[in-house]
């Protein structure tokens, strides 16, 4: 069951668990103190895709690496959610073609928690960071139902 805290509020998507999970996936990597004094949203800022900025991408093509690392963090992001609200660690496990095709499964235990087929990964982003903050939120949902439907696969033996 969702908390309180795991609903995104149209006034500030920075408050939803998912976003928090986030930013501090972010701010680990910072190992050498350089994005201390930029604010959650700036870090966050290279999520954020126009719809023209999206057309001026290829559909298919390589994703680069920074691409492929933000990608990683977010889904990070989904797994440590997930997490703190079942109890049960989750760990991601990703398989990528070089052309921005794949697959992505987070596992609890044996059960695979979110499953997500990835496509045009070199186009990955949001609209917004209340539509950022909306999807991270549905994955989290989506795996806490899954680990709540099959607690006995989610657990580690």
């Amino acid at each position: 069951m969702l908390n309180a805290e795991a609903t995104v509020t149209a006034a500030d998507p920075m408050q939803s668990l998912f976003m928090k999970e986030l930013i501090k996936q972010w701010r680990a990597q910072d190992t050498h103190g350089v994005w201390e004094g930029k604010t959650d949203a700036t870090l966050l800022a290279p999520y954020i895709i126009t719809k023209e900025q999206r057309r001026q991408l290829p559909i298919i093509g390589d994703p680069d690496p920074e691409t492929l690392w933000r990608m990683e963090l977010y889904y990070n992001a989904i797994g440590l959610a997930i997490e703190r609200q079942t109890g049960v660690m989750v760990s991601p496990m990703m398989k990528m073609s070089h052309e921005g095709f794949g697959r992505l499964v987070l596992l609890a235990g044996r059960l695979i928690a979110v499953n997500k087929q990835l496509r045009d990964v070199n186009r990955f982003g949001f609209e917004s960071m209340e539509k950022l903050a909306e999807e991270g939120e549905k994955q989290v949902a989506a795996g806490v139902g899954m680990v709540n439907q099959f607690p006995d696969a989610a657990k580690y033996e």
